[in-house]
């Protein structure tokens, strides 16, 4: 079984920190708290999925900061910053650079959770989504040169005559090529071939 959803939480504050560890526990989620930016790079695992819950004003690395480090080691984990006053600036930067959401201290326990439940929604689509792409990658590399040819033509629209008038070959190999490389695919359809090759950035004629 793949494991839970963790929200990490990120504050300075002490008694902030036991509170919401508390309120998240309470509510059955499971939470790793880290009373500062640096303790929770020395200890993050991007690859556990869920999300950072993030205070923006912290001595040292502050949230605004450690957000750029998060993005520059590639990782997209889904966080929702806390700030102990109103900046919109701040806000503005952070939703611009990815943020799922710019919580006002102090939140109510519902906004919060509700805020949590989304990022924590976004980060397993997203990972679904690497998944999906991870595994059609790893069929593509299965085609023969040939039925990448044809999955070329297939994918920007190319009727199996044109197809095989383009290869210089007969209608019928051109309708085996694509037979076989839909089975390889999994696929059952051209539209979902198409969608997947523009999302996996395969080159198309």
């Amino acid at each position: 079984m793949s494991e839970p959803p963790m929200v990490f939480v990120v504050d300075d504050d002490p008694s902030f920190l036991r509170g919401i560890t508390r309120l998240l526990r309470a509510a059955g989620l499971t939470v790793a708290p880290f009373p500062s930016a640096a303790r929770f790079l020395e200890e993050h695992d991007p690859a556990r999925p869920g999300c950072l819950v993030l205070d923006l004003a912290m001595p040292g690395i502050n949230g605004l900061e450690l957000q750029d480090a998060l993005s520059a080691r590639g990782s997209e984990r889904p966080i929702i910053f806390l700030t102990g006053r109103a900046d919109v600036p701040a806000s503005v930067r952070a939703l611009k650079h990815g943020a799922v959401d710019f919580l006002t201290k102090p939140v109510t326990d519902s906004t919060l959770l509700d805020a949590i439940d989304a990022a924590v929604r976004r980060d397993a689509e997203r990972r679904r989504a690497h998944d999906e792409h991870s595994e059609f990658r790893r069929r593509l590399a299965t085609l023969t040169p040939r039925e990448r040819e044809v999955l070329r033509h297939v994918v920007v629209g190319r009727l199996n005559k044109q197809i095989a008038a383009d290869l210089g070959t007969v209608e019928r190999t051109v309708k085996l090529h694509r037979s076989h490389l839909m089975a390889k695919l999994n696929l059952q359809s051209v539209a979902e071939l198409v969608r997947l090759v523009e999302r996996a950035g395969m080159p198309q004629e």
